[in-house]
């Protein structure tokens, strides 16, 4: 499948049409439902008259950065994010599947028509709540899906289902739009930046407080390698209390992260995809959430893959406003 930059240049060059390739994701889409469950609605008179028009704005010269390209939306996810994309030339074939009000909210994939399975591994789950649309992606269904990432929403299911998963800045709530992509040139088209980069950065297994599996931490750094990074003794309080209270704001620990390196890199995950029962008593966010809090961008890049052939992700975080740093960080290390 084509990535989102690539099809784009090929339907703006006019060497394809929206129409088409939205119809081959329509089609990808029937191949993988309804046993992977990834989406809760499908589009498909809509998208292609949405395509239609696509190749018709092309015809009269419009300048769409994301022409044709076919997307999945989270479901609930904000209509102004949704509309932007659109505005930009990007198609939406559906919307994705997210954990219904009975299950837990931390990583499940159980909804309203049935359960979310990770591509990976069938048995086990893409996580949550962004779980049909990194399973989407994973499956090869679309280049760009979306997501809404409050305590770790989109990194957990991008580090599960081996793909990038994108958390923008956010400062005054803890959630946060962002984006899943397979290669880092659809994250930089995403946020609309050419602007290259070479960060520096620092490495924290656990950020001093966390219980993190031997192997994912091993599995993430052999690729943090890439960034050169060096270790930091970063230390900070558990943020579970502060998340449930909603108290955003300043962290000063990582403040002082960040007057010293561009990025602060961890596993993405303490530990692997759980099975469809439940996470028992893990705590899957440790690792994410103290950054929906402080409002720092963030990325899970793939890494590799652990001794039982399932995804582990890296985790980049990034100073306020500085995606780019993290796009950086994806094209050395993904």
């Amino acid at each position: 499948m084509l990535t989102a930059a690539e099809i784009a240049a090929a339907v703006t060059a006019r060497d394809t049409t929206a129409v088409e390739q939205v119809s081959a994701a329509l089609a990808r889409l029937e191949r993988v439902e309804p046993a992977l469950c990834a989406f809760h609605s499908v589009f498909r008179e809509t998208a292609l008259r949405q395509a239609f028009e696509v190749d018709r704005r092309v015809r009269s010269g419009a300048a769409l950065p994301l022409a044709g390209v076919p997307i999945a939306v989270k479901r609930g996810e904000r209509q102004s994010h949704r509309a932007a994309l659109t505005a930009r030339g990007c198609v939406v074939i559906g919307l994705t599947t997210t954990p219904d009000g009975t299950t837990s909210w931390q990583t499940w994939g159980r909804n309203s028509r049935g359960v979310t399975r990770n591509p990976w591994h069938p048995d086990r789950t893409p996580g949550g709540s962004s779980a049909g649309s990194a399973a989407a992606m994973a499956a090869g269904v679309v280049p760009l899906a979306t997501g809404v990432d409050g305590a770790g929403s989109i990194r957990i299911p991008a580090a599960w289902c081996g793909v990038f998963g994108l958390k923008t800045t956010s400062i005054s709530d803890r959630a946060a739009v962002g984006v899943f992509a397979r290669h880092p040139d659809d994250l930089a088209l995403y946020l609309g930046s050419s602007e290259s980069s070479s960060p520096t950065a620092l490495w924290s297994p656990d950020l001093g407080f966390a219980s993190v599996d031997a192997e994912q931490a091993a599995v993430a750094f052999r690729a943090a390698r890439a960034l050169r990074p060096e270790p930091v003794g970063l230390v900070l309080e558990d943020p579970a209390d502060a998340w449930f209270a909603g108290r955003c704001g300043p962290n000063p620990a990582l403040d002082a992260v960040f007057e010293t390196a561009d990025l602060l890199l961890t596993p993405t995950t303490p530990g692997p995809p759980h099975g469809h029962d439940g996470p028992g008593e893990r705590v899957n966010t440790s690792l994410t959430w103290a950054f929906n809090l402080s409002g720092h961008p963030a990325i899970s890049i793939p890494a590799g893959f652990d001794s039982d052939g399932l995804p582990v992700g890296l985790q980049a975080v990034a100073r306020h406003g500085r995606e780019v740093d993290l796009v950086a960080a994806a094209s050395r290390t993904g």
